[in-house]
């Protein structure tokens, strides 16, 4: 068994300026209330609000250390990430993160599908330093994966190995990880 790990969300929103209860905050505080799951979550709405959080995080936080799993909610498709109507590519994202993710495992909502080569899988964990991307291949407009990705993330209280992880989601939740295409690249 694990010791207490924490998760730290980023959402892209429209506006980060008016408070909103979107579906992963609640799911986070549901995570909070029912398993005792401590998280962190923040929105964001431009690249420079993305960079300025991820800086706070790897800075600024005492905690980060026990953060095992950076979540985002972002929007996007295969390599990309879209925020405030620009598309970032996976591989300026791993290089704003050069290094600040070590260990993590960064996991992405299927807000956004991912779905990568190995090669640009590799460059993005080798440049972030993170243990593991996660997140889903099929970008379903009528199932969100929220319940998945809570289910998924509870299990690092559970689990010290992101393989062990990945076998227990996908032995339990079979049909679901399968009809979103679960992806870990490790």
């Amino acid at each position: 068994m694990m010791s207490e790990s924490f998760i730290y969300c980023l959402e892209k929103v429209t506006d980060s300026e008016i408070e909103q209860k979107t579906e992963a905050l609640i799911g986070l505080e549901k995570l909070a209330l029912n398993k005792e799951i401590t998280s962190i979550y923040k929105t964001c709405d431009s690249i420079e609000g993305l960079e300025e959080s991820i800086i706070e995080l790897t800075k600024n936080d005492h905690n980060f250390i026990n953060y095992d799993v950076i979540y985002f909610v972002l929007e996007g498709e295969e390599n990309n990430i879209v925020i405030d109507d620009y598309c970032y590519s996976l591989q300026e994202i791993a290089e704003l993160f050069e290094g600040r993710m070590t260990g993590k495992v960064l996991h992405f909502s299927n807000t956004k599908s991912l779905n990568i080569p190995n090669e640009e899988a590799r460059y993005f964990l080798d440049v972030t330093g993170a243990k593991a991307i996660s997140g889903y291949g099929e970008k379903i407009y009528d199932i969100s994966s929220t319940n998945l990705d809570l289910v998924y993330l509870s299990l690092f209280n559970e689990f010290n190995d992101i393989l062990e992880i990945y076998d227990e989601l996908n032995n339990n939740f079979n049909t679901l990880c399968e009809l979103l295409e679960f992806k870990l690249y490790y």
